[in-house]
């Protein structure tokens, strides 16, 4: 009887940790960092809140219907487990947390490793056993094996009026260059083949160790966004850089997307284009010569993609504001743009701009306008690919059609390519393919 029972009980010897991860790219890297953390100490992970030994509720703040969001989550595991640890942005400020739900275990703020796992070693001591918990060598990731973020940095030193990023994660900290690429390294070696760099300011990167050297593989590599993107490329990975602020320096970045070194790709959030709304937003980053800066990246890398992100329904922005928007989105011919219409963030210093509010009614018509003026800019643009050969990295399989993405497109964010194969296609192939048709959005090829 002993016998038989002593598998039983090993097996459920391992505590059981539920997860639930919201926000960005940013806050699910730092999941990824807990989660790898959680099974380097021998917990195992479970789906189901009810049998958990303890629930750990990853929240997102930035917004009002994201704390909604996060708050939403945070009940629905007190309604199933009596253990509940919070962390993330919204843990940063944890009143409204403490106010809503007194009796969660803890609440931390984002990047606090340490005092969530200081928390469920209270709720649920481990039973670490090194001779059968393993990790991988790149950690526990939450995306498909085929992409990985590779986070840079945490925090940010712009003071942007609708933003309060910087007082949720605090000030720009830069990771070592090294340690950046080491990290790199081993998720290429573990079969990523795309890396999505992403940090809140990535061209701000090194600014804070003022470019400090540090060690790589026996020589010596500086943390400066140029030269960590150069040595980035060097690891035959697709390389995508994200929420790059459009500082004069990126310019050489670009030179290593004409040299297919980086994909040609970049994501810009310029979050507006009037003079006016963008002094009033306080944004960095010469955004009043932003025309001037495309066309110059155009010269460098024809090739090059541009993804951004806008806001409407800014607090004074009028008709003329708008207007100028649209012209300039006509104009610059973004090839992905997505857009939010204004909420007010509590803490954020646009809320005592004492500008006009924009109505709820007419941040619903601007959005709309703003979105069918970059469909047809994206139609257009699409239409222009249809006969050309493409590189596309697979993302699901299919019977005879797979989906999959060009290097102009990131994953979940921008559009998709639906390939049919006579051959079986996997996530993580990269295969060419022909474009045959496109829509609004997404294209239509065969591989070849």
């Amino acid at each position: 009887m002993s016998d038989t029972k002593t598998g039983e009980t090993s097996a459920k010897a391992a505590p059981r940790i539920s997860f639930v991860s919201l926000g960005c790219p940013k806050a699910l890297v730092d999941s990824e960092r807990i989660i790898t953390r959680l099974r380097a100490e021998g917990y195992e992970l479970t789906k189901s809140h009810a049998g958990a030994d303890a629930v750990v509720v990853n929240t997102c703040g930035f917004l009002d219907s994201a704390k909604r969001e996060s708050l939403e989550a945070i009940g629905a595991a007190l309604g199933e487990n009596g253990k509940v640890i919070v962390t993330g942005c919204m843990g940063a400020q944890p009143e409204e947390i403490r106010a809503a739900f007194p009796n969660v275990l803890a609440i931390t703020g984002p990047q606090a490793y340490e005092s969530v796992m200081d928390a469920v070693h209270l709720a649920a001591p481990p039973a670490h056993d090194p001779y059968i918990d393993l990790v991988p060598p790149q950690g526990v990731k939450l995306t498909p094996r085929h992409y990985a973020y590779l986070k840079i940095s945490e925090g940010c030193n712009n003071t942007c009026s609708f933003c309060i990023i910087p007082d949720l994660r605090g000030k720009l900290v830069s990771r070592s260059a090294g340690d950046v690429l080491r990290e790199a390294e081993k998720l290429v070696k573990a079969g990523v083949k795309e890396l999505l760099v992403i940090s809140q300011d990535t061209s701000a990167y090194g600014v804070d160790l003022k470019y400090a050297e540090s060690m790589w593989n026996d020589r010596s590599v500086r943390a400066r966004f140029l030269d960590l993107s150069r040595d980035l490329g060097s690891l035959g990975a697709w390389v995508r850089l994200h929420y790059v602020y459009p500082y004069p320096h990126v310019d050489d970045v670009i030179e290593l997307m004409a040299e297919g070194l980086v994909l040609p790709y970049i994501d810009v959030p310029f979050q507006h284009a009037s003079p006016k709304v963008l002094k009033a937003m306080k944004r960095p980053g010469n955004q009043d010569k932003t025309l001037e800066r495309v066309r110059r990246w155009r010269e460098i890398c024809p090739d090059l993609a541009i993804r951004s992100t806008f806001i409407v329904g800014f607090p004074g922005e009028t008709e003329d504001d708008f207007q100028f928007l649209l012209d300039w989105l006509t104009e610059a011919k973004l090839d992905r743009v997505g857009a939010f219409k204004y909420e007010a963030v509590r803490g954020a210093a646009a809320n005592d701009l004492g500008l006009a509010v924009v109505p709820d009614e007419e941040k619903e018509r601007l959005y709309k306008r703003f979105m069918e003026t970059q469909q047809a800019i994206s139609a257009r643009i699409l239409k222009n690919k249809v006969g050309k050969r493409v590189q596309v990295i697979i993302d699901e399989a299919g019977p005879t059609v797979a989906k999959g993405r060009t290097k102009w497109d990131a994953p979940e964010i921008d559009g998709s390519i639906h390939v049919a194969s006579r051959r079986p296609l996997r996530p993580g192939d990269i295969v060419s393919v022909k474009v045959e048709r496109a829509d609004a959005y997404d294209l239509f090829g065969v591989a070849t």
